[in-house]
């Protein structure tokens, strides 16, 4: 009685319940769902973040879980157990996952193919190893093999020189396309011996440039003492400074792609660290059952519109668009566990009957599917968003936007800016953030609403779809939102939570103990509490 009471090391008991906390989850959770709750419980994402090294492990992580996701895709039934047999597969047998470790910033230098650089340009381009070893002269791959008469090879094939079949004018192509990634500053550098001393000669390419254009050509002599630093270089271990260095680096790299979406939009003004750990540095999560559900319903409905569109303005049947949805459902089954699968399959064939029933008669034809906006700029923040639908009246659109899950749910997330909820709700903000995207869209179209369509009925089996039309006042109070936002992220402005009790991110900073110091809640926060 008293092992478990009073005597037991806490992080021995912290362990214990973690360990069976776990094993109760196997059977009710799918394999992805199951490694999500290992790095919370176990404390692998708690450690991760503690750590020097934690860009690195991060990477670790998710290569780990892009794997697993892999293979349920193409099995899913893998079980628990499967999956440990082929680790230990994998482990006798001496394999190891693939992982390329990504870092750097705009001063360092991109280390490219002749094949990778297509459509890059660069203001120096140093190009190197342009001896005739590495181009015309280069080896074959296949061992001597020859492909058979009736096989031809791709023109990406060809000029990189594998194959019999390799001409020197696919040679000369991509030696061009090397070439011309230079701005301003072009230097094409060769060996003239090899390390035991021989002579190497150059590409036939250099000699044909000589041959057009008088260029002038430096030996290049390296400083003894700059291969000794260079070689103590390769020999130094302790990596943890550059770590260090690297995060700052990292995270501005990564913000310097950042586009803001009405998704970081809403996770940011909900808390800064839920941003932070979902679209920042996006630690690994899965579908779930009740994202992947609306996946297929979303799945269901573009095809459902596509198919008219190509059918002469005559929808598919009922049958089909059912079919759509199951396609999709079983596509993806590894995102359900056996018994989730059966049940959403079964609530989702009745769901879309009924839907299809209700509104086939009254959708609107006139229609654009799945539009990216992207390359929107507004108070200098760049935009992008992904429509389900616009609907046309002329110029004039109405955007829809498809919502799965409980209607009741969903009021709070319409209502504008009120005492309550001072930023409004999510997809009042939505609905607002679309407007927006479309009325700076290169297009002449005029947004006059947005429109979420509820795909699940309420409790009284009544379909429901909720207009929003928005006014200057909407519109002048989100481009502040997304000004104020895009400003402290770019500030880096992103480590201190919102500090509300029900906040899943800042509960797991607190109960993990990752907090470096707690701060008092401004007094705003405090009256939204």
């Amino acid at each position: 009685r008293d092992l478990f009471t009073q005597g037991m090391n806490e992080g021995l008991k912290k362990a214990s319940e973690a360990m069976e906390s776990l094993i109760s989850k196997v059977p009710n959770l799918t394999l992805q769902g199951l490694f999500e709750s290992i790095i919370r419980e176990a404390g692998i994402l708690t450690y991760i973040m503690k750590s020097d090294e934690k860009l690195w492990l991060l990477q670790v992580l998710t290569g780990l879980f892009d794997f697993i996701k892999e293979e349920t895709h193409r099995n899913p039934n893998l079980d628990l157990k499967q999956l440990i047999k082929l680790f230990d597969l994998m482990q006798s047998e001496k394999l190891s996952l693939p992982l390329i470790e990504v870092s750097g910033n705009d001063k360092g230098v991109n280390l490219l193919t002749a094949h990778g650089s297509k459509g890059l340009e660069f203001e120096y381009v140093f190009f190197a190893g342009v001896n005739a070893t590495m181009w015309e002269k280069k080896r074959k791959p296949f061992g001597g093999y020859k492909f058979p008469d009736n096989m031809f090879l791709t023109p990406a094939l060809s000029a990189s020189g594998e194959g019999d079949d390799a001409s020197g004018e696919e040679l000369r192509r991509l030696f061009y396309v090397a070439l011309t990634r230079a701005e301003q500053k072009l230097f094409i550098s060769y060996c003239c011996f090899k390390n035991d001393g021989k002579e190497l000669e150059p590409s036939m390419f250099i000699v044909e440039i000589l041959d057009s254009h008088e260029l002038e050509t430096q030996k290049v002599f390296i400083d003894p003492l700059v291969e000794a630093e260079f070689q103590i270089l390769q020999l130094q271990n302790d990596a943890q400074p550059e770590i260090e260095k690297i995060e700052k680096e990292y995270i501005t790299a990564l913000l310097e792609r950042f586009v803001m979406n009405v998704t970081a939009l809403n996770n940011y003004l909900k808390c800064p660290l839920e941003f932070y750990f979902k679209n920042l540095i996006r630690i690994p999560s899965p579908k779930n059952e009740a994202t992947e559900f609306g996946s297929a319903v979303h799945y269901a409905l573009e095809k459902f519109f596509s198919k008219m569109q190509n059918n002469n303005n005559v929808f598919p049947t009922r049958e089909e668009f059912i079919q759509d949805f199951n396609w999709y459902m079983h596509r993806h089954r590894e995102s359900f566990t056996k018994e989730q699968f059966a049940r959403r399959l079964e609530y989702g064939e009745d769901v879309l009957t009924n839907y299809y029933e209700k509104y086939i008669h009254s959708f609107n034809k006139i229609v654009a599917l799945e539009r990216n906006i992207k390359g929107v700029v507004v108070n200098g923040v760049p935009l992008k968003g992904k429509l389900d639908k616009l609907e046309f009246n002329g110029k004039e659109v109405n955007v829809v936007d498809y919502k799965t899950g409980n209607v009741d749910n969903a009021k709070d997330k319409l209502k504008p800016p009120q005492e309550k909820i001072p930023n409004g709700g999510d997809y009042w903000r939505q609905a607002v953030f679309y407007k927006i995207l479309l009325d700076n869209h290169n297009r002449d179209w005029i947004a006059v609403s947005s429109e979420f369509d509820f795909i699940e009925p309420d409790k009284k089996k009544i379909y429901q779809k909720e207009k929003i039309y928005i006014n200057p006042e909407d519109i002048t109070t989100v481009k502040q939102q997304i000004k104020m936002a895009w400003d402290k992220i770019q500030q880096h402005d992103f480590y201190t939570g919102c500090g509300k009790p029900d906040c899943h991110w800042c509960e797991f900073v607190k109960t993990n103990n990752m907090a470096i110091a707690l701060h008092e809640i401004p007094e705003e926060a405090e009256q939204e509490i």
